[in-house]
């Protein structure tokens, strides 16, 4: 993808520096010395961070659904309305200067349009009205309908232009259907059409609890490796179905590090030759226009991952040369 996207600007412009963080209000570092925001500097220089992967709730709308704020899932502190200074003493602590604000989709079974288009309405407008408390430490992506497909192009759309919102958190899945389904082609045009990003979260109702029998038992599995697995199934399906391809503009990026995608680029790329009834093109040139959040990895992983790419780069550049 050549250059970055800065969320706390317009999408035209350019980021100071981008710094992905891990999910959730996490403990971090105590702030500097006479309660000062812990700043991030690189080789001298002061960077702006920015959370990508920032979830919040509005209790309006889980109302709608006859859900409330309660438990690991739904915690509390996601409440923008009464947890605000909470978050940004967190946020202060870990050197995070924005961040962009989403909505987990939990919203994509409700079957009546009119509530649907009502639960979006409520949590865009309370999304924007955070954002405008806070507009040096806020910015926020629009919640959309995505089993409405049309709606959800327009609720992205009005987020944008009318609630001054980034661009569109979506899950992995609408419902168990593919989101490289070309039901879903609106949306992705619209999100094109606007030039803004589109951030791929992966949902607990797809992978985690398709594969639940086999992640039982320690170790939160359902959470480490179904989430990422979501992630991997979304982005492959909108490799291979040619979404990528029917809309060369979209911009993405996906939860988790991408999921296992970035690092398993070379087998993708293999069963090009070996399958080529099923894989007629080269996965890695998909790949590689997919912007993959870095949250929760380490910094040898990162090592790895700067490795791999970086191996696929060269690859590419030799495999465009020689095809001209």
């Amino acid at each position: 993808m050549a250059g970055r996207i800065d969320l706390t600007q317009p999408m035209a412009g350019f980021a100071n520096g981008l710094v992905f963080v891990a999910c959730g209000l996490e403990a971090g570092p105590p702030t500097q010395a006479g309660g000062r925001r812990r700043e991030v500097v690189i080789k001298g220089k002061r960077v702006k961070t920015v959370d990508i992967h920032a979830h919040c709730a509005v209790p309006e709308a889980l109302a709608l659904m006859g859900q409330e704020l309660a438990g690991p899932g739904l915690r509390t502190d996601l409440d923008m309305a009464t947890e605000v200074a909470l978050r940004i003493k967190v946020m202060d602590d870990q050197g995070i200067d924005v961040e962009a604000l989403s909505i987990n989709p939990n919203w994509y079974k409700v079957a009546d349009r009119d509530l649907a288009k009502q639960i979006i309405q409520i949590q865009n407008e309370k999304l924007a009205e955070a954002c405008a408390k806070n507009p040096d430490r806020f910015v926020a992506f629009a919640s959309v309908a995505l089993q409405f497909p049309d709606l959800a192009a327009e609720q992205l759309e009005e987020g944008v232009k009318k609630y001054g919102l980034r661009g569109a958190a979506i899950g992995g899945n609408v419902a168990g259907e593919e989101i490289s389904d070309p039901r879903f082609h609106t949306f992705w045009a619209k999100a094109e059409q606007l030039g803004v990003l589109v951030f791929i979260h992966p949902q607990s109702d797809g992978a985690p609890e398709q594969l639940s029998h086999r992640f039982k038992g320690n170790g939160y599995l359902s959470n480490v490796i179904g989430n990422p697995l979501e992630t991997t199934i979304a982005l492959s399906h909108l490799i291979f179905e040619g979404t990528l391809d029917s809309f060369p503009g979209l911009k993405i990026c996906a939860a988790h590090a991408g999921g296992f995608l970035p690092s398993y680029a070379g087998r993708f790329d293999r069963g090009c030759p070996v399958r080529p009834d099923l894989l007629d093109y080269p996965a890695a040139c998909a790949i590689l226009r997919v912007l993959c959040g870095l949250g929760a990895a380490r910094v040898a992983t990162e090592a790895r991952r700067a490795s791999i790419w970086g191996n696929w780069k060269r690859r590419l550049k030799r495999y465009w040369n020689s095809a001209r």
